[in-house]
């Protein structure tokens, strides 16, 4: 018997848990902390590329994470203009403020996990399309492989 009793549910939580235990594995974190993090960045990552593209990526996520990911989205408001490392972590930063919430870890080290899941966990090729419109400083927070 599922857990849910739908297999399509037990299935998308699944591969959403896979998500998000990698990034708590990477960071050493709690699962919830873990998945308030990755939350995060995803909706930094999504608002920092086109439109075209965040749908792309989207459609390569489990259903469930993916929810999580078009979650308050404004299409017309991106992509937002993050050129510099500091500035995207600043745009993190914010929203933790945001949140009343403290970053479990730096927030660095939580894009650089988070970024290095989805280049496991996501199509290479979406990857290498996301990575290619980046600016050069914040292509160099994904894994060396997939800015190869």
């Amino acid at each position: 018997m599922s857990a849910t009793g739908l297999s399509v549910f037990d299935e998308t939580v699944q591969k959403t848990n896979i998500f998000v235990n990698e990034v708590a594995k990477e960071l050493n974190l709690d699962k919830d902390k873990a998945f308030r993090g990755l939350r995060i960045v995803l909706h930094k990552l999504r608002d920092r590329i086109p439109v075209n593209e965040a749908v792309d990526l989207g459609s390569q996520l489990p259903i469930f994470l993916a929810g999580f990911y078009y979650e308050s989205w404004k299409p017309a408001a991106t992509p937002t203009k993050e050129r510099s490392q500091e500035a995207f972590f600043d745009s993190i930063e914010s929203t933790y403020q945001s949140q009343n919430l403290e970053p479990d870890v730096e927030i660095e080290k939580l894009v650089r996990a988070v970024f290095k899941v989805l280049s496991k966990q996501v199509n290479s090729g979406e990857i290498k399309d996301v990575v290619s419109i980046m600016p050069a400083e914040l292509k160099e927070l994904f894994p060396q492989a997939v800015r190869a």
